[in-house]
């Protein structure tokens, strides 16, 4: 009988097309599964949390999958880790209750935005990394704005526009920007049940403009209510956004076999 691992996985978004498996051009589902596809003798598919776009990161994006029950997790992680390629790597792995999904079981799931201020985010070693903006935002006005996203509200306005879904309400449980203790910047941390697609690359996107002061911080609550006068700004690069963590209830977790790297 098959096991379901949920694997917590982290990779440098900047050499691929994505999360999700394409017809053309390299993805992290695509290297992922043709690793525990050899491992297990047969095609396995990875089902994960989150599909981000090309060039976004991950620190640890859930990802489950069913394996022949000769594995077990330690033996899994030191594994797929000798095979996966240099920017990607699972840094835990679990076995799981057989009903948990990683897209479908998650109950929240966090991304942060990394923001450069300082000229030195124009530097080869951080640009890749992070939103090389190098001017100053008013980071005071950009907290309190972000404030104001907690709570349930429809993002349509702020998801790309060709792609319908049932509703486009999501449940914000935090939205804060937090200076980094260097002063090179800011991080931007967002906690939600589900995201759309460019959702917080447009908020973030919108929230800088807001900081530079080139448009109202009433702006995006004017989107939130759906105000036809009013745009989103363009969608921050996708450089600085990384999937941080996916929640799931306690409940699927009870499975005791767990190792860490």
């Amino acid at each position: 009988m098959d096991r379901n691992f949920l694997l917590q996985l982290e990779f440098d978004g900047g050499q691929f097309a994505g999360w999700q498996r394409q017809a053309a051009g390299r993805t992290v589902q695509g290297e992922l599964e043709r690793v525990l596809s050899r491992l297990a003798d047969r095609q396995v598919v990875a089902h994960g949390a989150g599909r981000t776009d090309a060039g976004v990161h991950a620190e640890g994006l859930g990802v489950t999958c069913l394996l022949p029950a000769r594995w077990d997790a330690p033996s899994l992680l030191r594994a797929v880790n000798a095979l996966l390629p240099e920017d990607c790597r699972v840094v835990q792995a679990q076995e799981v209750s057989p009903n948990l999904h990683a897209r479908r079981s998650a109950s929240a799931r966090t991304y942060r935005y990394e923001l450069g201020t300082d000229p030195e985010s124009h530097s080869p070693f951080r640009r890749r990394w992070e939103w090389a903006l190098a001017r100053s935002v008013d980071l005071t006005t950009m907290a309190e704005t972000a404030a104001r996203l907690v709570g349930e509200h429809d993002f349509h306005r702020l998801s790309v526009r060709n792609s319908p879904r049932p509703h486009y309400r999501c449940v914000v449980r935090a939205a804060t920007w937090e200076v980094r203790a260097d002063g090179t910047g800011a991080h931007f941390h967002i906690t939600a049940d589900r995201f759309l697609h460019h959702m917080v690359r447009m908020l973030v996107g919108t929230m800088v403009d807001i900081g530079l002061g080139r448009r109202p911080g009433a702006d995006l609550g004017r989107l939130l209510q759906h105000d036809p006068s009013v745009r989103t700004s363009p969608p921050a690069p996708a450089e600085g956004l990384y999937f941080v963590v996916a929640d799931y209830p306690s409940e699927l977790l009870a499975v005791p076999s767990q190792v860490m790297s």
